[in-house]
């Protein structure tokens, strides 16, 4: 028996020992998972990557500790059928969906495939119901003390000069994250259904006004600029209906395959990412109650400063297969 093997107790899940192992011990501990699978991983068990980072780095816990913490945290959210299909998968075995049959679930046209290929975003329409986005809007307002309906209360201490709300687990927005028209659309442009939703934070972005201007994030990439470039899917989930003007998402369209060539293009020792942000012009994507953006992650994109009169509420989403391509090195 291997010494990952006995020390999984309670959850029976190799990875998530070698996970704890590399991450208090590094490279020395000799189980190393590679980057796919940590974030198949910590979905799979419903986790946000950086608050098992900064639990495990604070409190530098036992394994035990932290297998106890996982449970505690997630709870329900990770019942037992969905464990095992994570430990399938981390075994090397060929998953379905995370939802039943996708088949009679209506995906994107070919017209929104093509779209997809030559600007390298789509909107996928009605992704959720009005209802289900309407359910994750009032959730937001409620976990930071405000109301949708009086300005005032939009600035508040708990949502502090930022647009992130570190809303993970509250069941409108779990239930969003596996919508069967999202599942599908992940599905149809990664070409399999063996998905895994990550655990994203959710975000509102008010109207600006004096002592409260837009903080960011302004155009940027989230990924790699280092050869190879691979894919990846982002997401933006309108929980409210969002015109251009109302700090909308932004992305330059069909950038995805010019990526390269601007690289090349540029003078020896410029900074890429402040070069992107001080020329490249973005377009503010406007959609309604319930829409998804879908981008590919080599599209330079960002938030917007809101100049209409209502928040810009939203919900950050992405799925991934079990085992995709990525480049490991950062610049």
């Amino acid at each position: 028996m291997s010494a990952v093997q006995e020390h999984t107790t309670g959850l029976h899940i190799e990875a998530l020992h070698a996970f704890w192992q590399q991450t208090l011990h590094g490279a020395s501990s000799g189980a190393m998972l590679p980057w796919d699978l940590q974030s198949t991983l910590l979905a799979g068990l419903g986790l946000n990557n950086l608050e098992v980072l900064r639990y495990l780095n604070t409190e530098r816990p036992s394994y035990e500790v932290f297998e106890a913490w996982v449970v505690a945290l997630t709870g329900d959210g990770s019942a037992e059928s969905e464990r095992e299909r994570l430990r399938r998968a981390l075994s090397g075995e060929r998953v379905g969906s995370p939802i039943e049959s996708l088949d009679s679930v209506e995906g994107l046209s070919e017209a929104e495939l093509a779209q997809w290929d030559e600007q390298g975003y789509v909107i996928v329409r009605q992704a959720v119901s009005a209802e289900s986005a309407q359910a994750a809007e009032l959730a937001i307002y409620e976990h930071l003390g405000m109301s949708r309906d009086d300005p005032d209360s939009w600035y508040s201490e708990a949502l502090g000069h930022t647009i992130w709300v570190p809303l993970l687990r509250h069941p409108a927005i779990v239930a969003n994250r596996f919508a069967p028209r999202v599942v599908k659309a992940f599905a149809q442009l990664w070409g399999r259904e063996d998905m895994w939703a990550t655990v994203d934070q959710a975000g509102l972005n008010p109207p600006e006004r004096p002592g409260w201007m837009f903080p960011g994030p302004r155009l940027h990439w989230d990924c790699t600029l280092a050869r190879p470039h691979h894919m990846e899917i982002q997401g933006i989930l309108y929980l409210a209906e969002t015109e251009a003007a109302q700090g909308a998402f932004c992305c330059v369209p069909g950038f995805h395959k010019k990526l390269g060539e601007w690289l090349d293009a540029l003078p020896v020792g410029v900074d890429a990412r402040a070069e992107a942000l001080r020329t490249l012009q973005a377009e503010p994507i406007a959609a309604g109650r319930g829409d998804l953006v879908l981008w590919h992650q080599s599209l330079p994109h960002g938030s917007s400063p809101n100049r209409a009169s209502r928040p810009r509420v939203v919900q950050y989403m992405s799925m991934r297969p079990t085992r995709w391509d990525y480049n490991p090195e950062w610049r």
